[in-house]
């Protein structure tokens, strides 16, 4: 594996791009070994590799660090690994996210199914091409899957038992979690419309909290923790953290769903609203409508959420409903008071300085973002 920097060195993203190069080529080494015409499942998992703000690796380490964790020293490297497990925990996350929420692009390029459709339309293969896109992908998700395992099960061989036990307790929590999450994502989407915008909302914070804040700050946080031998006490200080930051940051999500610039965030605009998502942006407009008497915005959420055939013209007439409502204004609000919670217990530990300070940087870069 590759070597870690000098202590001090703020290189964190770095070291992970370079383990995540190795595993690419790893990946490549292998698939091409069983036989040459796989060299495109290693070429689209490397392709969604190179790109990523790495904040739950980022997350991981520092807080490895404020729990007393040394750099320079072996277990930096596993914990380093650890964080490239997660990256491709993520990554095998994304590839079959994709192919349920029916995507057409991530990152700025076409989404994996859509781009293995189109290569069987190119090269004239027989069958239906959607399954075929669909089906690459699932397996790009499971080699993701097998990576990540692998890798997080190197990271915490060399720990002492007690710190490896506790870090697989809360890998083995988080895998499961999202797994559960995603589920009631897919449900939430296919029941029937609800008009009451208080349990349109419960259910949206519980999608969130499952599939979204825990698995991308809390969890994170704690493994962090956890390998650096962190007590029950100071990992229930990472969870108290970690819930209200993940909310604030899955809610920044929802945001840029529907207002977000493609040429930033790497997706259509208005995806989330052909998806059909029940978020909380969508509950707190129904509330607001209601309050107003304003029929019009309802029934235009009614008929056209969930609805694939929206056009970019009208995804964004549905957003400007959206907006006139307030709702808006009032997730902002929300991520401001998730997030001032968070920071506000951060700057309470008892943690080193520098650690703390990259861990407040982080906690702000989570939420104070255009993609």
């Amino acid at each position: 594996m590759s070597q870690t920097t000098p202590a001090g060195t703020d290189d964190v993203r770095g070291r992970i791009d370079a383990l995540l190069a190795e595993h690419a080529e790893r990946l490549r080494h292998d698939v091409t070994a069983v036989a040459p015409q796989a060299a495109p499942l290693a070429a689209s998992v490397a392709a969604l590799l190179t790109s990523g703000k790495r904040l739950r690796a980022s997350f991981a380490y520092w807080s490895w660090r404020a729990h007393g964790g040394m750099p320079g020293t072996p277990d930096e490297a596993a914990v380093l690994r650890v964080g490239a497990a997660l990256e491709l925990f993520h990554a095998a996350a994304l590839f079959h996210d994709d192919v349920i929420d029916d995507s057409d692009t991530r990152r700025g390029r076409p989404a994996a199914h859509r781009e293995f459709a189109a290569a069987h339309r190119r090269e004239g293969l027989a069958g239906d091409e959607g399954r075929y896109g669909a089906s690459v992908a699932i397996l790009l998700g499971d080699l993701a899957l097998i990576a990540s395992d692998a890798e997080f099960a190197g990271a915490v061989s060399q720990l002492p038992r007690a710190a490896a036990d506790s870090t697989r307790a809360v890998f083995d929590e988080m895998r499961t979690e999202v797994t559960a999450g995603q589920y009631l994502d897919l449900l939430a989407q296919s029941l029937p419309w609800d008009d009451d915008p208080e349990r349109v909302e419960a259910r949206a914070r519980q999608v969130i909290r499952s599939k979204s804040a825990r698995y991308s700050v809390e969890h994170p946080l704690a493994l962090g923790a956890a390998m650096a031998g962190a007590d029950d006490e100071a990992l229930a200080a990472c969870r108290q953290i970690g819930l209200p930051l993940g909310e604030a940051f899955q809610l920044r999500d929802d945001l840029l769903g529907v207002f977000g610039d493609p040429t930033v965030t790497g997706k259509p605009a208005g995806d989330d609203l052909r998806e059909g998502k029940r978020t909380v942006l969508v509950a707190r407009t129904l509330r607001l409508a209601r309050q107003a008497g304003d029929v019009a915005t309802s029934e235009l959420l009614r008929t056209r959420l969930g609805d694939p055939g929206l056009s970019a013209g009208d995804a964004a007439m549905v957003a400007y409903a959206i907006a006139t409502t307030g709702a808006a204004d009032e997730v902002e609000k929300l991520i401001d008071e998730l997030a001032g919670t968070a920071l506000d217990l951060i700057e309470r530990q008892d943690w080193p300085e520098e650690p703390r300070a990259r861990l407040l940087a982080l906690a702000r870069e989570s939420v104070d973002r255009r993609a």
